[in-house]
């Protein structure tokens, strides 16, 4: 028996071992996570804004007008007039503006989140307002650095086709008549505006997430604890809704500061408060500050389920693919309790290990089989 033991402890000290270096395998150096982020980040971005592209178009046409009215039936009927007069390309007009500036903004704000997490030490037990404070703080890097293509976005979404070419058209004609600091004009409402969203879409994000899991480990914590496609989809819908909505007013003056000159308004709207005063006494609080809201509605889940659940699923097949690791190991939160006290990784490697052994007849024999049968 005291032998027997023996060689069962050495095993659990193979088996330990084996263990610890394939944590240590997967553990992805803080470069590769970074590279990584912003790859992913980057390809989520670009495919949910393609996807929504018209119903955004229409969104910042009504957001830039002071005479019209917003309906969601007005914005359809809009989209189908662009339709039928400028063909269906049109209403993806501005959309390569969209994506110069969406994907190195998403990219940068992903990579940023996660760096910010590591900076605060956010875990899955950790308050709630470290992952608002580090969302708002990527929402911030990233709009710093992508600014200028969103205000030219914006110029080319709500002006004729033949006025800009492309956008380094749009950069020399706001360069020419409004000199180099007017690129960044309309960014102090958009800090303002994206410290809420960005903070509320990824805490609620996180939050929501990690709800699913508990769920699904259930009470014991087993059981497989990652959230499905389609709750990372729905988790990722409802951190849009609720971001959007929560910065909403200040996306309206966003646009009206940033397209003031191009639609003959002069200086009209050249302060954060000046603009909020004038639209609200001009145009009310439903039909001025939250004109668009509805297509938001429609469009912000879309767009914020699409690009969460995206890049979560982009990264890890990345990451998998620089390590040799499944890419679902990468989808578990980090901190957080792995399946049943195990890696994904010794699961697979458990899993190969029994094959093998029942495929070639070697399977070891139990330790209290062996001690009954002596």
């Amino acid at each position: 028996m005291g032998e027997e033991e023996r060689k069962g402890e050495r095993r659990e000290e193979v088996s330990t071992s084996e263990r610890r270096e394939e944590v240590q395998k997967s553990e992805l150096s803080n470069t590769a996570r970074i590279l990584t982020s912003l790859a992913a980040g980057g390809i989520a971005g670009g495919c949910a804004k393609t996807v929504i592209a018209p119903l955004d178009r229409s969104k910042i046409f009504f957001q830039t007008s002071e005479e019209r009215n917003y309906r969601l039936r007005y914005a359809l009927r809009w989209l189908r007039h662009g339709y039928r007069t400028e063909g269906l390309l049109s209403l993806w007009r501005g959309n390569t503006a969209t994506l110069a500036r969406i994907v190195p903004y998403s990219a940068i704000n992903f990579m940023a989140f996660e760096q910010y997490k590591v900076l605060l030490e956010v875990k899955p037990e950790t308050p709630g307002y470290l992952r608002f404070l580090a969302g708002s703080l990527a929402g911030t890097t990233g709009q710093l650095c992508t600014y200028p293509l969103d205000r030219a976005r914006a110029v080319m979404a709500v002006t004729p086709g033949a006025k800009y070419r492309n956008l380094s058209s749009v950069f020399l004609a706001i360069y020419r008549q409004e000199g180099p600091l007017a690129l960044y004009r309309g960014l102090t409402p958009t800090l303002l505006g994206v410290i809420p969203y960005a903070g509320t879409s990824f805490y609620t994000y996180e939050t929501l997430k990690r709800w699913a899991v508990e769920r699904r480990a259930g009470p014991g914590g087993g059981g497989a604890a990652l959230p499905s496609p389609l709750e990372r989809l729905g988790a990722g819908a409802v951190a849009g809704l609720l971001g959007q909505t929560a910065s909403y007013p200040l996306d309206i003056v966003r646009r009206r500061m940033q397209t003031g000159r191009q639609l003959g308004r002069g200086d009209k709207y050249r302060s954060v408060g000046g603009t909020l005063y004038t639209v609200y006494r001009e145009e009310g609080l439903a039909r001025g500050l939250y004109k668009g809201l509805s297509m938001n509605f429609v469009k912000g889940p879309v767009a914020a389920g699409i690009t969460f659940a995206s890049f979560d699923y982009i990264a890890g097949l990345l990451r998998g693919a620089s390590t040799g690791i499944h890419p679902l190991h990468y989808l578990q939160e980090r901190g957080s309790r792995q399946y049943h006290g195990e890696g994904l990784v010794m699961q697979y490697h458990r899993t190969y290990s029994e094959s093998a052994h029942a495929a070639w007849g070697t399977w070891p024999q139990p330790l209290a089989l062996r001690a009954r049968d002596k």
